[in-house]
C-alpha cells in the first residue's frame, strides 16, 4: 500500500478512507493524500455529477476519488500495463468499475483517436520535466475536450511552467513541497 512513503487512499466520499493499492517501484508516483486533498477542496462544487478524464491516470487515484465524491463517469488512460493492472484492482476493491472505464492506451494516441466527447474535468499528471503535460494541453485544446464551464488540474514539478495553450488559461496555482499544481479553465470564460 506504500509507494515511495505515501500511503494511497481515497480522502472522503463514498469510498472514504479506502486503501488503493499502490505502483511498485518507482515509475509511477501517486499523487500523495495531501495534494489530493488540497485539488479537491479546490473543485468543490465541480465534481458532483462530472465526466471525467485522467489521463496518466497510473494507480487510478485521482478519477477514484472524483467517484467516490460523486462525479458521474471517468475515462482512466494509462500506457503502463503495471499501473492498468493496479488501476483496475482499485476501482474493483472500491466498486467504482461500474462508472469508470480503464483504457490501455498512449495517453496521445487515446486523445487522437476520441471523437466528440468532452470532460468536465480532467487530471494530467504525466511524469514531470519531460513536457508531457504541455503536449496534452495542446491535444486536449484542438479541437476543445473541455466543458464550459470544465477544469483541467494539471500537476508537475515545482520548476516547470506551463504556458497558456489555445483556449486554456490558469486561473490558479498551488504549491505542496516539490509539487505544482495548476487549474485551467477555458479563457472563454472571461
Amino acid at each position: 500500500m506504500k509507494n515511495g512513503g505515501a500511503t494511497v487512499r481515497v480522502i472522503a466520499g463514498e469510498f472514504g478512507g479506502r486503501r488503493l493499492q499502490a505502483v511498485p517501484g518507482r515509475q509511477t508516483r501517486p499523487t500523495a493524500d495531501k495534494v489530493k486533498g488540497a485539488i479537491f477542496n479546490v473543485l468543490r462544487n465541480k465534481v458532483a455529477g462530472s465526466r471525467v478524464l485522467d489521463l496518466f491516470a497510473g494507480t487510478g487515484s485521482l478519477a477514484i476519488e472524483a467517484i467516490s465524491r460523486g462525479a458521474a463517469s471517468a475515462v482512466l488512460v494509462e500506457a503502463n500495463r503495471l499501473a492498468q493492472q493496479v488501476a483496475a484492482a482499485n476501482l474493483n476493491s472500491v466498486g467504482a468499475h461500474s462508472r469508470a472505464r480503464l483504457v490501455t492506451s498512449d495517453a496521445f494516441q487515446y486523445l487522437n483517436k476520441l471523437e466528440d466527447e468532452v470532460f468536465d474535468l480532467i487530471f494530467l499528471d504525466p511524469p514531470y520535466r519531460q513536457g508531457l503535460a504541455a503536449r496534452a494541453l495542446v491535444r486536449l485544446a484542438d479541437p476543445c475536450r473541455l466543458s464550459q464551464e470544465g477544469v483541467i488540474v494539471v500537476e508537475t514539478a515545482l520548476e516547470e511552467e506551463l504556458a497558456t495553450v489555445g483556449p486554456f488559461v490558469a486561473r490558479k496555482t498551488g504549491v505542496y513541497g516539490d509539487t505544482k499544481i495548476w487549474y485551467l479553465q477555458r479563457r472563454d470564460l472571461e
